[in-house]
């Protein structure tokens, strides 16, 4: 039972950031099964030169003219399973944004794979979030992960090793921009993150090897800076500094590996502020960042919100915000409802 305890535990660290298995039924004292996910449905409306998306990313289209656009879905609802076994944890986790939906008939989208790893000891091995990320420093948002300009977001398949808050990672590698099949070394990531009672702040060093399109290898390197930090009584304040030859890793498709044969810059950063009016109200307000060297990108998101849980496992959340890309002279002012319930 111990033993089972202790698994668990180290799960629900490596899980923080992941939608939480909820509900656990016990098979024996070396079996346990979690089911959890929860289902989310939101309303939005986007206004501007920047196309409708159910949520933004780092990239956009940029229109001829302003256009507007209403739109209901229920695409980020998702549910996960954890399974544990003789100190072995496996994870497994989907939504659906996968495609496949039209409103011409029936509003159907495929799942999507989100997460599939193991953890045995020390080790995880399969997709999750890149080690180079901080989980932690993501905002609480309507819009699905917001402000990703800013943002270390990505999932790669890889093998971890964590021990004493220090993570080292063999991860898949990718040279988006440039020559993908001549892919051959892993991405490799190190980080450090001191957890305290006031928060945690977490250093992380990327290493790759980049192909471009003629065949020619590039080294890149970066380094983040993120942490959670706890204010007065439960407020907290969320940060994140990257900055580097970091492509993929940060923006979400604001940024590229490879620009023609040259290796691409970015500096990115995002800032959050979570308030609790009172026990069942919160507020974030949130700014996130992206410029780049080679292609002169320059993007931002902002927003500000408010939250409401009516029982424990039920919230609504209301957001307004706006996304821009400044080096296109287009933006998009957005409004978001949400109501989500977690398993």
């Amino acid at each position: 039972m111990k033993k089972i305890i202790n698994v668990l535990t180290s799960a629900s660290l490596l899980f923080s950031g992941l939608s939480y298995a909820a509900y656990e039924f016990k098979v024996n004292d070396e079996e346990t099964i979690k089911f959890g996910g929860f289902v989310k449905i939101d309303g939005r409306h986007v206004d501007g030169n920047v196309a409708y998306r159910d949520f933004w990313i780092g990239s956009g289209s940029v229109l001829a003219e302003d256009a507007a656009q209403t739109k209901f879905f229920a695409n980020e609802s998702r549910f996960n399973t954890t399974y544990t076994n003789n100190g072995v944890t496996a994870f497994i986790e989907m939504d659906f944004y996968g495609g496949g939906g039209t409103e011409t008939i029936s509003n159907s989208s495929h799942p999507r794979l989100r997460h599939a790893m193991i953890k045995y000891e020390d080790f995880v091995i399969g997709q999750t979030w890149t080690t180079f990320m901080n989980t932690s420093a993501l905002a609480e948002t309507v819009d699905f992960a917001g402000a990703m300009v800013g943002e270390a977001f990505v999932r790669n398949t890889q093998v971890r090793y964590s021990k004493n808050g220090w993570s080292v990672a063999l991860e898949n590698p990718e040279s988006y921009g440039g020559d993908t099949a001549n892919d051959s070394m892993p991405d490799m990531i190190a980080k450090y993150q001191h957890n305290a009672d006031w928060g945690n702040v977490s250093v992380a060093g990327l290493v790759r090897q980049l192909t471009t399109t003629m065949g020619e290898t590039e080294s890149a390197f970066g380094v983040s800076v993120a942490g959670k930090v706890k204010v007065a009584d439960k407020d907290d304040f969320r940060f994140q500094f990257h900055q580097g030859n970091l492509g993929r890793y940060v923006g979400v498709a604001a940024a590229q590996d490879l620009v023609g044969e040259e290796v691409e810059e970015s500096t990115s950063f995002m800032v959050a502020y979570r308030h609790f009016w009172t026990e069942s109200t919160r507020s974030s307000v949130f700014y996130g960042n992206i410029t780049t060297t080679e292609s002169d990108v320059d993007r931002s998101h902002w927003g500000i919100n408010v939250f409401k849980n009516y029982t424990p496992k039920f919230s609504v959340g209301a957001e307004l915000g706006n996304f821009e890309m400044a080096e296109a002279d287009a933006d998009s002012t957005y409004m978001q409802v949400s109501a989500k319930f977690a398993f």
